[in-house]
């Protein structure tokens, strides 16, 4: 009686602690002595997105005077522009970056925006406006800001953006955030940059990923969470027991059919 209650107590001891080495495993941004003063430096890593052909934008030159006047600078009305609200409406009635850079505007004609900033590319159609539009209000929005969250994620797919910094732990919650079996240190990023695609491991665990240049996402960022080792193991364990299940129904019936 005695060795069973030492078997038992040996079995708990080993479940608890494998419960906090897994939990361990799941907390993100760990560190004891971690500081609200951290998160300063947030902002001074978050990269500056500049325009890339293929890129879409929402252009809208107002007029505080003659709204029916500034209309003509516009595809839709700025009266209907309320309308369109999908990311496919949106996408028709936005301007495309050509393959050279440029956009067409109705009256501005063509302009370079590429390796523009947002706020460069309005001042630039905000000096073109002034010239035929008295008191012109420029608004410039990139509406092909999309992110793509694959692997161990509640709802894996792409998300249309309408914010122009996302974190990557925002990203995960748009995605309905990890699952129980995905690895928080494993976590592939995948960017576009000039000289092609740059792939970076992050490690959510750990809290000097907020002062990373990778905590702030990117226009078509791809993210990919990879499975922790158990997540296979149970597979394995599931298809080994779903073999033993049939092997062992298929006994039963060839020995009843045996014996009858």
């Amino acid at each position: 009686m005695r060795q069973l209650l030492k078997a038992f107590q040996f079995l708990l001891i080993s479940i608890l602690l494998s419960s906090c080495y897994f939990n361990k495993r799941l907390v993100y941004l760990q560190d004891k002595d971690f500081s609200e003063f951290q998160s300063t430096l947030m902002e001074n890593n978050r990269l500056t997105y500049r325009i890339q052909a293929n890129d879409v934008l929402s252009i809208k030159v107002k007029s505080s005077t003659d709204a029916q006047v500034s209309d003509i600078f516009n595809i839709t009305s700025t009266t209907q522009a309320s309308q369109f609200a999908n990311p496919g409406s949106l996408y028709v009635e936005g301007y495309s970056v050509d393959g050279t850079g440029k956009i067409t505007l109705p009256i501005l004609g063509t302009l370079t925006v590429k390796d523009l900033t947002i706020e460069q590319t309005r001042d630039l159609i905000q000096a073109s406006a002034d010239k035929f539009l008295k008191n012109a209000i420029v608004i410039v929005k990139l509406i092909s800001f999309k992110v793509t969250v694959l692997g161990e994620v509640n709802n894996p797919g792409y998300h249309y953006v309408y914010n122009n910094q996302l974190t990557i732990l925002e990203a995960l919650g748009l995605a309905g955030d990890l699952t129980n079996f995905a690895s928080r240190k494993n976590v592939k990023l995948v960017r576009q940059v000039p000289r092609g695609s740059e792939v970076v491991l992050l490690d959510l665990r750990d809290p000097n990923l907020l002062k990373s240049k990778y905590f702030f996402m990117m226009p078509n960022d791809v993210v990919y969470v990879e499975p922790l080792k158990a997540r296979s193991k149970r597979l394995n364990l599931e298809l080994l027991t779903l073999v033993f299940s049939a092997a062992t129904t298929a006994i039963l019936v060839l020995n009843y059919v045996n014996n009858n």
